[in-house]
């Protein structure tokens, strides 16, 4: 199973500059271990305000149980809070052999719901979800839909996306079939130091 848990780290007053980079230097170290044994599968940086600390990273792991023994053994987890989401299966996900790729393109995190008007009964709607799996795989063959997940419990999916910049991205996204009854939500990643799937240019 995979899991979004979202790292948000609170180093202590006082604590030293030497113990802070001392503290990162194994967590970097121990990252790469949790990649080779493949339970780290990517790091990204969301947006930051000034002072802040939170990183985001995708895990693979039997159960919450496996991932909770991944997470407690990073060095950084002395200081961080982690805010775990669940992932499942989407029938239109194109799966983690496209998360390869070349040529130097931006990633986004984008979060689907249904529209508070969405008429779920309606045939446009029956349609657009018809087309949306031809579409998302058209998007992926392009190199633009990643990964796709759906979030238990919740009528949510989430979404790896990639593109040259965000108005591209937001172009994509507004091709979907589907768009007129989704509310999205976007964010853009930067990259992380230790991040063991990093796109390179």
């Amino acid at each position: 199973m995979e899991y979004l848990v979202t790292m948000t780290t609170h180093v202590p007053e006082g604590t030293s500059q030497a113990e802070v980079d001392e503290v990162r230097s194994r967590e970097a170290a121990h990252s790469r271990r949790l990649a080779e044994q493949g339970q780290l599968l990517r790091l990204w940086r969301p947006p930051l305000q000034p002072g802040e600390w939170r990183t985001l990273g995708l895990f693979a792991a039997q159960d919450a149980a496996h991932l909770e023994d991944a997470l407690s053994s990073m060095p950084l987890r002395v200081w961080r809070s982690d805010e775990v989401t669940p992932l499942t299966p989407h029938p239109n996900d194109p799966g983690p052999a496209s998360t390869a790729a070349s040529g130097a393109v931006k990633e986004f995190l984008v979060t689907f719901a249904p529209a508070a008007t969405e008429d779920a009964t309606s045939e446009a709607l029956k349609d657009a979800t018809a087309a949306e799996a031809v579409r998302a795989k058209e998007l992926a063959g392009q190199g633009h839909l990643v990964r796709l997940w759906k979030t238990p419990g919740e009528r949510r999916a989430l979404g790896l996306w990639r593109a040259r910049d965000a108005a591209e991205m937001q172009t994509v996204l507004d091709s979907l079939p589907q768009a007129p009854w989704l509310s999205m939500e976007t964010t853009p990643l930067s990259e992380h130091p230790s991040d063991p799937g990093a796109v390179r240019s």
